[in-house]
């Protein structure tokens, strides 16, 4: 079965599983309403049915895990599998593998990360939004290494030989969602601090080869950012329900997805996956229901005013 590769990139105990769970969760539901199924295999459905658990059982106040700095904190590549088909079908016709590195990799194992990251269509990068917005930003270069984050592009995304999607993500955002004004700040906020990768990804030989959304995702739905508490190990950072009554409800998750089909299916009508094509034009050819299925599924992407395309339109809108 064919497989896309997505890496993920991000600080140490942002909460990328929690951003995955709330991917598939709404995803999920809103695939139901077309005729595309998503589901989660092997350990990937354990571990994201656990950390659902924990999230819809949130205490009213509760504090992130202390931020330590490096792109994760795990020992071991995380994979979290999906498959995507057509609904009432046993079979399913594309899996979609999603990659977190451990922070060593970026010292240890460069060769390594260097080639898998070449090798996958798509980077999401998950980003601590109280990190960058609290205090003036006061804890982002520490939490969200963006730097480190950069030079890793700088090494990797030279001489493309395909077209590539980069998703910004900040997620645990809700404080920060809650008009025109606070999302503007947000995105504002984004290409500020991340104006050295985004000038890369923006130079000459990148501007028509990669597409870029920042699309914030509000991983619990129910919860603000309270305040930071300080530790003898780093900021910890402490949010609040709005009432304790408040459920488990992301926002925006969905479009993670849906961007990165319409990203997969527009070099499909361009004939632009040059290197790693082959599969997915033999899929669409031979299946064109399933094909019209993923073209439904992306047309919400230009209905959220929450995200932004940076770069790259071209190469998302689907006709």
């Amino acid at each position: 079965m064919p497989e896309i590769k997505i890496t993920m990139l991000g600080p140490s105990s942002v909460g990328k599983t929690s951003l995955l769970t709330a991917v598939y969760e709404q995803s999920k539901d809103v695939a139901s309403e077309t005729k595309l199924q998503l589901t989660a295999i092997g350990e990937s459905a354990d571990l994201l049915q656990n950390r659902l658990k924990e999230l819809k059982t949130l205490p009213a106040t509760f504090s992130s895990i202390k931020a330590e700095g490096g792109i994760t904190g795990s020992d071991k590549v995380s994979m979290f599998r999906f498959n995507l088909g057509k609904r009432g079908k046993n079979s399913s016709l594309l899996t979609l593998q999603f990659l977190d590195y451990p922070g060593k990799y970026h010292e240890q194992k460069k060769e390594y990360l260097t080639q898998q990251m070449t090798e996958c269509v798509a980077v999401l990068i998950a980003i601590d939004a109280a990190a960058l917005m609290e205090e003036g930003g006061k804890w982002h270069e520490y939490v969200n290494i963006p730097q480190q984050i950069t030079e890793l592009f700088e090494n990797t995304y030279i001489n493309l030989n395909s077209p590539r999607l980069v998703i910004l993500a900040p997620i645990k955002c809700e404080k920060y969602m809650q008009d025109r004004e606070s999302i503007r700040k947000l995105h504002k906020a984004i290409q500020e601090n991340y104006r050295n990768l985004l000038n890369h990804l923006g130079s000459e030989e990148l501007l028509t080869k990669v597409a870029v959304v920042i699309t914030p995702v509000q991983t619990v739905g129910s919860v603000f950012f309270s305040r930071i508490h300080l530790t003898e190990d780093g900021p910890q950072f402490v949010f609040r329900k709005l009432n304790s009554a408040a459920t488990y409800n992301p926002k925006g998750s969905e479009q993670v997805l849906r961007y990165l089909l319409s990203f997969l299916l527009k070099c499909y009508d361009e004939r632009r996956l040059w290197g790693f094509s082959q599969f997915i034009r033999t899929l669409f050819n031979k299946d064109t229901e399933f094909k019209d299925a993923i073209r439904h599924f992306t047309f919400a992407c230009i209905s959220d005013s929450s995200s932004e395309v940076v770069q790259g339109q071209l190469l998302l809108t689907v006709e």
